[in-house]
């Protein structure tokens, strides 16, 4: 399988099956002053990642940091920990501190590396589908707080992307289809042409078959970087990714990040909301919303998240609204949908919290 090579402004994205197989060099090529290298692992990644990474950086000093990975260990007192790491171990900002995990190791890796002695070189390297299609790309680090998700954080590409499709085997079905949630967003708020393919590859993505897999990572990542690259610091035109999320941060909030609801599951029911909301509003057309909601109906993507999606769930959700970090002001700005790849210009649509309650109830 070709090895895919996406180039954004300051950074390159790698994709497929053994790109791995690349990280000496790019450790050599953009680290050439790096001695140590501390990788900050998921435990869940196979041992055999491990061993192969090991066996490819074995000139350089390495400390390993296992972690085990969830929404409840994104925090300050997680990054604390390994910057004290980091300091005792007399790390340079030439050396290289390397994510290997979901979005979670990622956003946190990206956000230690970020602060630690002004900005330390990193190299991440997903290992989820939601990870290679999403929060890899952008520039994107930070941590929770009580008061809501990613509040806390910076602006810091990594050096490099290395997106190992072999990674995704180890991956449940679950887990797939929340990557996948994000590359159906991608689709749905910007290329027509791309959702009439996931119409008809959506099965084949998640038995990851593997020319279909790469063509459709390479797809989202180029669709984020075409938003990313044009407003890095989500002043405007980025805020278009929020779709659906506004509802899916809150619903993760009210679950407390438990296993319950994952963040791709919450954003499948985020972005169905969004556009039954566009339909209702007469933003999108009822042959828009038909569009998802068959696509969704199709593949089973709200299967197991129907309790999710009944009113009281979304009603205790919308108090958490209220700290959305995009929100500039006391009401809630909101993503609908104009038709397919197309959607509102971020700031057109803000709506008190009552009144989102008030629709809630009318729709559910």
């Amino acid at each position: 399988m070709k090895i895919s090579r996406l180039k954004a402004k300051d950074y390159s994205i790698i994709i497929g099956k053994n790109s791995i197989t690349t990280l000496s060099y790019e450790v050599k090529k953009h680290c050439p002053k790096c001695k140590k290298i501390a990788l900050i692992i998921d435990k869940k990644i196979p041992k055999k990642f491990l061993v192969k990474i090991k066996k490819k950086l074995q000139k350089y000093k390495i400390f390993i940091f296992l972690v085990s990975s969830s929404e409840k260990i994104k925090n300050f007192n997680q990054v604390n920990i390994f910057i004290d790491k980091l300091l005792q171990l007399n790390f340079n900002r030439t050396d290289l501190i390397i994510g290997i995990g979901g979005g979670i190791i990622g956003d946190m890796t990206g956000f230690v590396s970020s602060i630690f002695k002004r900005g330390i070189n990193f190299i991440n390297l997903p290992s989820t589908l939601l990870a290679q299609v999403d929060s890899c790309v952008g520039g994107k680090t930070g941590v929770n707080s009580k008061y809501g998700k990613n509040l806390v954080g910076s602006f810091f590409n990594p050096k490099v992307v290395i997106s190992e499709t072999e990674f995704l085997k180890s991956l449940p079905k679950r887990e797939l289809t929340c990557g996948y949630a994000e590359i159906l967003k991608h689709a749905i708020i910007y290329d027509r042409v791309f959702f009439k393919y996931l119409k008809k590859n959506t099965k084949n993505i998640l038995s990851l078959k593997d020319k279909i897999l790469v063509n459709s990572i390479s797809k989202s990542c180029k669709i984020k970087l075409n938003f990313t690259e044009k407003d890095f610091k989500e002043k405007n035109l980025r805020m278009k990714l929020n779709f659906g999320h506004t509802f899916a941060h809150a619903l993760e909030i009210q679950n407390k990040y438990s296993n319950k609801l994952n963040h791709g599951e919450a954003v499948l029911i985020g972005m169905f909301i969004a556009s039954k909301i566009s339909r209702f509003e007469k933003i999108c057309s009822d042959k828009t919303f038909k569009q998802i909601k068959d696509l969704y109906n199709n593949n089973f993507l709200l299967k197991n998240l129907t309790k999710f999606i009944k009113r009281d769930q979304i009603l205790k959700s919308i108090k958490f609204m209220k700290n959305d970090k995009k929100k500039d002001d006391e009401k809630i700005s909101f993503i609908f949908l104009k038709n397919i790849g197309k959607t509102t210009i971020p700031g057109d649509y803000k709506y008190k919290t009552s009144q989102v309650v008030n629709l809630i109830k009318k729709l559910f």
